[in-house]
């Protein structure tokens, strides 16, 4: 499995404050552009500067933080623009994504899907329908597609590249009213689509449903995408 989706265990000192630095930026703990500074890091992780300094160069080859002379690390933070254009990025490749894995996706992982989905709306009901379950790599539907698409070019830029930083924004605003409920529903009918080996509709389906999720963004001024997850995703 692709390293930014593995559920395998952190083994490395380097991999575990990676794992907990990657879950605060992307649950919004660590809001968007607040400073990293490596002393108040290495202090509250009780690292040294080595293992601390390579997390946050891996954590900056996944987008989550950038880096600049004089000012240091600081997460990520995508002006309304942006955003909108990571979504157009999201539709166009994950469409291509859905019309090849109709083709070469075996038996065996569309059970797993139909499985995936079915967990999925069991923590849709516990939580009263209020929030979309939000785990990621093999828990995740757009993860696993991009990962049996056959196509492992598309799958290390869906699935590594950009994986992280799209999950940030997903996970920021995906909680919109009545949102979670008409993602399931998109869901399932992207793999009755795949069920039926239909790449040409299985595409459209996928990008329609970004498209709606880009759509939610669109309504949005510059200071709710600018604003930290916990109070953006109050926004429709």
């Amino acid at each position: 499995m692709a390293a930014n989706g593995s559920s395998i265990p952190p083994t490395t000192l380097s991999d575990q404050v990676l794992e907990t630095l990657q879950a605060a930026i992307v649950e919004g703990e660590l809001e968007p552009g607040q400073r990293l500074r490596e002393p108040d890091l290495s202090k509250r992780f009780g690292v040294s500067r080595g293992p601390l300094r390579e997390a946050l160069r891996r954590l900056e080859s996944r987008r989550l933080i950038t880096t600049a002379p004089n000012t240091g690390a600081r997460v990520v933070a995508l002006s309304k623009t942006q955003l909108l254009a990571l979504y157009d990025v999201r539709e166009a490749l994950e469409g291509m994504t859905c019309r090849l894995a109709a083709e070469n996706i075996s038996e065996e992982d569309l059970a797993g899907l139909s499985t995936l989905l079915d967990q999925h709306e069991t923590e849709l009901e516990r939580q009263d329908g209020r929030d979309y379950f939000r785990q990621e790599g093999d828990l995740d539907f757009h993860f696993r597609i991009a990962m049996a698409c056959g196509n492992s070019m598309l799958s290390t830029i869906l699935c590594t590249d950009h994986y992280q930083l799209m999950r940030l924004y997903r996970y920021k605003f995906s909680a919109s009213p009545g949102r979670p409920a008409r993602a399931l529903r998109e869901h399932r009918r992207i793999l009755e689509a795949l069920y039926e080996r239909d790449g040409e509709l299985a595409e459209i389906l996928m990008r329609r449903h970004i498209r709606h999720a880009r759509d939610n963004v669109a309504t949005l001024t510059e200071a709710d995408v600018e604003t930290p997850a916990a109070n953006a995703r109050n926004h429709p």
